[in-house]
Parts: C-alpha cells; sequence; structure tokens
C-alpha cells in the first residue's frame, strides 16, 4: 500500500495484551474485603475512587454477574450474621437493636451503592436486574425482618407496646415509629401484611372486648364519651407513628366494634339511651351521638327512625289524652311546645340535618291527623291569639306566633275543614270588633295564599271588604237620616249594622230571635235606607252575631255599662218588667235557640264578677226548671263591664256532624272538577290510576275518601260526563 508523504498510517498492536486470568477473582476479592470494612464501620481507610474503578472494570470486562452474584452472597452472609444478633434481644433492647442495625445497614448500603454506581447504570438495566440499594432493602426484608424468630417477635413487640399504650402506659413512640417506617421503606406491601393486617386484626378483638366492658358498666352518654375518646387515640397514634393510610382503616375498625355491634343496645338502653335522652334534652350528648352514629353504615337511618317512632308515640299520647282535648288551646300550645323541643334538637344536635327534620314533619303529620278535630282545634287556638294572646308582642314575635302555627297548618290533610272553622272564627272576630290586630290578620292570610293559594283565601279576603263597605254604608245612613231630620226613628239607639255578602262568610241559618220592639223599629229604618239604595237585593238580620251596649242601674244606684252579645241583651231587657223569670219564660219570650239561650244565661248569671243575673239553684250548668232574678247586689271597679258568652270552645257532638257534612258537600265539587279535569287530559283511564290522579291533585286541600270518588264517577257517568269503555268496564272514557 503506498502512503503519501505527510499522511499518518496507524497499524494494530504486533503483542496482543494479555490479562492476567485471575484478575476478576483478585478484583472481586478486593472490592469483597472494602464491603466487609463497610459493613464493620470502618470505611475511612478505604478509597472510594479506586474501589469504584475497579468495579467499572470489572463491568467493562464482562464480570457484571460475577460482581453481581457476589454482592448478593456478600450482603446475605452479613445480614444472617446481623439477624442472629438481633434474635439475642428481648422486649425494649430488642427494638433498639433493629433500629440500630437497620440505620447502620442503610448508610452501609447507600456506600455500596456509590461504589457500583456504574454496574447500577449499565449492567443492571441491560439485565434488568434489582438496583444495588433495593437489592440492600429486599435482602433485609428477606433475611433479617422475615426471619421467622425476628418476625413473630417484633410483631408480639409492637402489638404489647401499642396495648399498653392503649391502657394509659407510656411507650417510646419514637422508637416504634422508626419500625414502622422502616417497613413502609421496605415497601407498602411490607408494612400491610407483616404489620397492618395483624395490627388491625388485634385492634378488632381488643375493642370487641372492651365494647363489652364498657356496655355493661356505662350509660350510654358515658359509652359515647369512651368511643369518642378511643376513635380521637388512634387518629393520633396514627399520626405519631403509623403509616397515614392506616388511620382510616383503624377507624372503621374501632367504628365496628364499638359502635356498629353495640348500636342496638347503645340506642335503647332503659334510662340513658337515645329516647331518654331526646326526653331530657342532652343536646351535648344528643350531638355526640350524631356525630359517632354518622360513621356507621345504616347509624344514621336508625337513630332517625328511633326519632321520628318516639315523636309518633310521644304525639299520639298527646292527640287522644281526653283531658288535652278538653282545651283546645292548650292542645295546640302543646303540640306547639312539643314541635319547638324537637325543632331544637334538630338544629343543636343533629346538625339541622335536613333528614331529620322530614322525619319530624312525617312524624307530626302522621298524629296530628289522628285527632279528626286537630282543624278545628287549631283555628280555635289562632282565635284565641289574635282576640288577646299577642297584646302586648313585638312585629316579630307576632310573626314568630303565626309561622309556628302554620307549621302544623301543613301538617293538615283536612285543610279545607281548618278552612270551615277559620272562616267562621274569623267571621265572629270581625263583627264583634274584637280582633287585636288587622295586620296580624292579614298577614295570617298573605301566609294561608302562599301556602293554598288564592281559591283558599279569596272568600276570606271578601270579608275584610265587607267590614269596611258596612262602615261607609253606615255613614251614609246616618247622614240620610240627618239630613231628613229623621233621626228620632233610631229611638235613641246607636245602630250599627254590618252588611254581609252571603256567599263570602259562613253560612248560617236565619236565627230567630224577637228582637225588643225598639230595635226592631231601627233595623226596620236601615232597612229601608238600604234597599232603597241596593234595589234587588235581601236583607236578613243575624241576631246570633251581634253586640249591644247597655246602661244598667244595680242596687244604691250603681251604674254600669254592661258590653253583651244581642241575645244576651234582649234576655236583660226582659228584666226591665220583672225581677224574676224561668227559664222557660225567657224561652217563650225571645224564642232564642236553646243551646245559645243556655249559654248566654250561663254567661249572665254564673261567671263570677260577671253575674248580673242571679239563678236558683246556683250551679254552673243551666237547666230547664232554672229560675233567674235581676242580681240587684252586683257590683264591679269597673264601669264598663263586658260579658262574654260562655265561648263554644269546641262543638258539640251535633253541631260537629253538621260541620262535616257540610265539609263532605262541599268536596264534591271539587272531586268532580278534579276527575274531569284528568279524564279531560288523558281521555281513556282505568279506575285505580283515577283515584291515584284525584287523590295526588287534591292532597293539597284535603284526602278524598276513595268511596267518595268511586260515587262521584257514578254521578258523572249518569249525567254523561263520563263513559265506562265497552271492551273493558274497568277503563272510563271521557265523554266530550
Amino acid at each position: 500500500m503506498n502512503v503519501k508523504k505527510g499522511q499518518i498510517k496507524i497499524e494494530p498492536f504486533k503483542h496482543p495484551i494479555s490479562i492476567d486470568p485471575h484478575y476478576a477473582e483478585k478484583t472481586w476479592k478486593a472490592l469483597e474485603d472494602a464491603i466487609r470494612e463497610i459493613h464493620n464501620q470502618n470505611a475511612s481507610g478505604l478509597s472510594f475512587e479506586e474501589l469504584y474503578r475497579n468495579a467499572y472494570n470489572m463491568v467493562l470486562h464482562k464480570h457484571g454477574p460475577q460482581l453481581y452474584e457476589g454482592l448478593i452472597t456478600t450482603l446475605k452472609a452479613h445480614l444472617t450474621d446481623v439477624a442472629g444478633k438481633i434474635e439475642g434481644k428481648e422486649g425494649s433492647p430488642f427494638l433498639k437493636e433493629l433500629k440500630k442495625r437497620w440505620d447502620d445497614h442503610n448508610k452501609s448500603t447507600q456506600m455500596i451503592r456509590d461504589i457500583l454506581m456504574y454496574m447500577d447504570r449499565t449492567f443492571v438495566v441491560q439485565q434488568q436486574k434489582t438496583p444495588v440499594f433495593a437489592l440492600g432493602l429486599e435482602l433485609w426484608r428477606d433475611v433479617v425482618v422475615r426471619n421467622r424468630q425476628i418476625s413473630e417477635r417484633l410483631l408480639k413487640i409492637l402489638m404489647q407496646e401499642i396495648t399498653k399504650e392503649r391502657q394509659g402506659e407510656v411507650i417510646e413512640r419514637g422508637l416504634i415509629k422508626s419500625v414502622t417506617q422502616m417497613l413502609e421503606e421496605l415497601g407498602h406491601t411490607v408494612y400491610v401484611e407483616d404489620f397492618e393486617k395483624p395490627f388491625l386484626a388485634a385492634a378488632a378483638e381488643f375493642y370487641r372486648t372492651e365494647a363489652h366492658a364498657f356496655i355493661t358498666t356505662s350509660d350510654c352518654p358515658d359509652y359515647l364519651r369512651k368511643a369518642e375518646q378511643r376513635l380521637h387515640e388512634e387518629q393520633e397514634r396514627c399520626a405519631a407513628y403509623l403509616d397515614a393510610s392506616t388511620e382510616p382503616k383503624i377507624t372503621r375498625v374501632v367504628e365496628a366494634e364499638l359502635l356498629k355491634s353495640q348500636m342496638a343496645a347503645l340506642l335503647e338502653m332503659e334510662n340513658s339511651g337515645l329516647i331518654a335522652l331526646l326526653r331530657d334534652d342532652k343536646y351535648d350528648d344528643l350531638s355526640r351521638l350524631y356525630s359517632l352514629m354518622r360513621r356507621v353504615d345504616n347509624g344514621l337511618p336508625t337513630v332517625r327512625n328511633m326519632l321520628c317512632e318516639h315523636i309518633k308515640d310521644v304525639g299520639r299520647g298527646l292527640v287522644t289524652d281526653p283531658e288535652r282535648t278538653k282545651e283546645p288551646v292548650e292542645y295546640v300550645q302543646a303540640l306547639l311546645d312539643m314541635r319547638d323541643k324537637y325543632e331544637k334538637i334538630i338544629t343543636l344536635a343533629f346538625s339541622d340535618d335536613k333528614t331529620f327534620r322530614n322525619a319530624l314533619n312525617q312524624a307530626f303529620e302522621h298524629f296530628v291527623n289522628l285527632n279528626i278535630r286537630s282543624p278545628e282545634f287549631i283555628s280555635l287556638f289562632i282565635d284565641d291569639k289574635l282576640r288577646r294572646g299577642i297584646k302586648g308582642l313585638s312585629d316579630t314575635d307576632v310573626e314568630g306566633v303565626l309561622d309556628k302555627v302554620m307549621a302544623l297548618f301543613r301538617y293538615l290533610q283536612e285543610k279545607d275543614v281548618f278552612e270551615k272553622y277559620y272562616k267562621q272564627h274569623l267571621a265572629k272576630r270581625l263583627l264583634s270588633g274584637r280582633t287585636t290586630s288587622d295586620d296580624a290578620e292579614r298577614n295570617l292570610l298573605v301566609k294561608l295564599k302562599t301556602e293554598c293559594g288564592y281559591q283558599f283565601t279569596s272568600k276570606l279576603e271578601s270579608m275584610f271588604t265587607d267590614i269596611k263597605t258596612s262602615r261607609d254604608t253606615m255613614a251614609d245612613f246616618r247622614a240620610k237620616l240627618v239630613e231628613g231630620g229623621r233621626l228620632d226613628e233610631l229611638g235613641g239607639i246607636d245602630l250599627q249594622v254590618q252588611v254581609l255578602t252571603t256567599g263570602s262568610w259562613p253560612t248560617q241559618a236565619p236565627s230567630k230571635c224577637n228582637l225588643p220592639r225598639e230595635l226592631e223599629a231601627a233595623c226596620e229604618a236601615f232597612r229601608s235606607f238600604y234597599l232603597t239604595t241596593h234595589s234587588g237585593r235581601r236583607l236578613t238580620f243575624q241576631p246570633n252575631m251581634g253586640t249591644a251596649d247597655l246602661r244598667a242601674v244595680f242596687g244604691a244606684g250603681r251604674r254600669h255599662e254592661l258590653n253583651v252579645s244581642t241575645y244576651q241583651m234582649c234576655i236583660l231587657l226582659l228584666f226591665n218588667e220583672q225581677d224574676a223569670l224561668s227559664y222557660r219564660e225567657i224561652a217563650q219570650a225571645t224564642e232564642i235557640p236553646s243551646p245559645d239561650l243556655k249559654r248566654a244565661l250561663q254567661s249572665l248569671a254564673c261567671v263570677k264578677g260577671r253575674n248580673v243575673l242571679r239563678k236558683d239553684p246556683a250551679s254552673k250548668d243551666v237547666l230547664d226548671s232554672d229560675v233567674f232574678y235581676f242580681n240587684d247586689k252586683f257590683t264591679s271597679k269597673l264601669i264598663k263591664v263586658k260579658i262574654s258568652t260562655v265561648a263554644a270552645t269546641k262543638e258539640g257532638e251535633s253541631e260537629k256532624a253538621e260541620t262535616r257534612q257540610k265539609v263532605e258537600e262541599d268536596r264534591k265539587p271539587q272531586i268532580e272538577a278534579a276527575i274531569v279535569r284528568i279524564m279531560k287530559a288523558r281521555q281513556r283511564l282505568d279506575h285505580n290510576t283515577i283515584i291515584t290522579e284525584v287523590t295526588r291533585q287534591l292532597a293539597a286541600r284535603f284526602v278524598p275518601n276513595p268511596a267518595t270518588i268511586k260515587k262521584r264517577i257514578e254521578s258523572l257517568i249518569e249525567r254523561e260526563f263520563l263513559a265506562r269503555d265497552e271492551n273493558d268496564r274497568k277503563f272510563y272514557t271521557y265523554v266530550a
């Protein structure tokens, strides 16, 4: 080969390089000795640069397998020796020795990794071997931690230490933390399998035993405090020396053993369980119970169901108590107080939980409707409050009272029955002028309208309109009399007439009553005026709804002004002619219906401080054989004496039956209207679907009886609004 001048020629070695055939053994021997020195804490005299170069050369000259296997053998031998030394310790020294050897092993393995770094980067990666440091951890795990004697002793000591702490002793938390950290560093699976699972099993056994001990020696509040304390301790223990992943697991164990397994016994404890806590308003204990039971599967539903059943039981006892039902106002007040009690418990103890509030409402709706007189009693309560019960209260307090009453009203299934009674009571308040606050009346009307719609309150609003219109009419009447110089037609009577629209006010059968001659003349004067200005109308006087002011003179010239009902006025004026009259004579002269007459006489003769008449024989009840005398000895500190009629706070059986009949009659057109609406929209439906749909549509006012719905369907078929399907008699079709 010709080489031009100036070019460099590279030729191969003429003599091959010879490598010592024992190079690998010698180099590994040097490395092995160095590793032993490192394990013996004598690394200060070693040249890490030289050691690194030796390991590098071994890998470079294809001796990587020998280096790697040699490392494994050396580490195993060393760790076997370490395991033997650890086995020789007991108790706390065992853990300390384990910790010391683990720290030394970690430090040594890091040094060895640095020496064998080139092998880690090349040979280990290419051959997919375990890196040096990870290899050190695996061998520690297999040779030391999973050594049978060491693993059993380690677990036993750890369990003993933790149990001691649970029993109140002080332990070396730092030592236990170092051991659990070691297990976690060996791999989460090692921590779980070698420690966590046995730890949880031991905890379950510990708390199972403790639960049985607690439940037999503690009452419910004390047990709850202990359970809460145990949960807090386990959470704090996890934060101190266990892995964070253990906390939810140990928490579930404590919840299962202390709470779930004992839930029924705990809640049903006599004199201290849930019912006792509710009864005694133990807000703190109930709050603790709620927070603990929400941790347990089916815990809160169980508490909620017990609460609901308890409220039903208490409410059932209240609404069926004969003594309670004698006083409607006290009956409703007791319901409100009961609701306030459980509302407060739900707000303060049960975190204002909506599901618990729903349970409260469900329970109240159940028992309030057990007493068919609840609508009547709630109306009477409102009547009492608006007559006198809210005097002196601020607007905010009045609003609070009305809101509470409306809460009870919402529970009523027969809202139309309430409407019937409310209309009657409102009429009496408006006509007697005895309502405490017009603003409160209208405020309640707005609430009813919001709750039930315009149709519910339209007639009630019309009643207020009639009262205002009547004032204007009376002003015109007096102006007309003055203008014509005919004031003497009233005979000195200050007549006030309220003209009511028949359809808006409660239907009243015309009550027969023989008015005094003077009053009869004044009424005729008004009738003549009104019919002249309003042609085509008809006036019917209702003396049972009126009031009168009388001037009376008693013995020694004592003068009083008596505020009485129209019926009472008619009775008292009879005593201008005679000092004594029998019940039968009074009844014949006035022709007042017997129940009203007896109530009027009771008010005049049997009420202390208001007895302007005297009854013989003296008793609270009025009999047909009684005789009444003018009470000349009547005295009062007041010049103006108001004699209220003994209230028919509750209807008698006949009146109740009459009201119920009126309600049933009023329901018929509503049920028929709902049926027609549904059938017009759907055209063809089966019987059960119609029942369901009608009940759903009318539920806001009342719950119709399926038998009544069936009768209304038959009535509509007779009037040819509906027809039975010819192919299937269970179906109905709409007739356009």
